[in-house]
Parts: structure tokens; C-alpha cells; sequence
């Protein structure tokens, strides 16, 4: 079993910048992969970036690229979003998302909801304009 907890979510002015935490325990860290989503009220989940722990790769939806960064601190077994210049359609839930022993896949894949185990309880982001 692993546990997610996110954390960092809040309201902000536009323009202004969150880092998203999302602690996992419960298995080793570095063979994860792992996904942040979102989710506004009325509209679909998505993928916003997706990383594997052991550094291989990382994928991020065309809406995340540029202001979006993933990052993590496998000592702390913590993965991070960086969210720069943000925007009022930034503002949903966000969750983390992980899949132990995660084998390779493409980032239609890694950025889509289905391949993930285990989920985070989501930590509100509002945008203010």
C-alpha cells in the first residue's frame, strides 16, 4: 500500500507562483512513477506533468510546459510542483498520483489517470485575477 498526502494548495493572486507537495510512504520511493493532475468543477481530470523517481524521464501536458516543473527529494520520498505566472484557469484540485515499479510508457500514457495505483486526497489551488 502507499500512502499520498498532498500539501502547498491556496489562494494566490495571478502572476504568483506555488510549490505543491505530495509525501509518499508505504514503498521504495525511487521505483515510482508518479503524475499530477487536476481537476476544475464541471471539467474532466488532467494531467499536468508526470515524472519516474529514478530520474528517467519526465512528461508534461502542453498546458503545464514552460510553467510547470515536477521535482522531487527521494531522501524525503517527496514529489514537488513548481507552478510559475499563475494563471486564473490554473485554479482546480490537484492531485498527485503514483504507480510502484512503474514499467516504461509513453506520455499519452504517463499522463493519463489509468496507469496510477494509489492517489492523493488533492490540495485546492485558486487563482484570483
Amino acid at each position: 500500500q502507499v500512502q499520498l498526502v498532498e500539501s502547498g494548495g491556496g489562494s494566490v493572486e495571478a502572476g504568483g507562483s506555488l510549490r505543491l507537495s505530495c509525501s509518499a510512504s508505504g514503498e521504495r520511493f525511487s521505483t515510482f512513477c508518479m503524475g499530477w493532475f487536476r481537476q476544475a468543477p464541471g471539467k474532466e481530470r488532467e494531467g499536468v506533468a508526470a515524472i519516474y523517481t529514478d530520474g528517467s524521464n519526465s512528461y508534461y501536458s502542453n498546458s503545464a510546459k514552460g510553467r510547470f516543473a515536477p521535482s522531487q527529494d527521494n531522501p524525503k520520498n517527496t514529489l514537488y510542483l513548481n507552478i510559475n505566472t499563475l494563471k486564473h484557469e490554473d485554479s482546480a484540485m490537484y492531485y498527485c498520483a503514483a504507480r510502484p515499479r512503474c514499467p516504461p510508457m509513453t506520455a499519452i500514457q504517463a499522463l493519463g489517470s489509468k496507469v496510477y495505483s494509489y492517489w492523493g486526497q488533492g490540495t485546492q489551488v485558486t487563482v484570483s485575477s
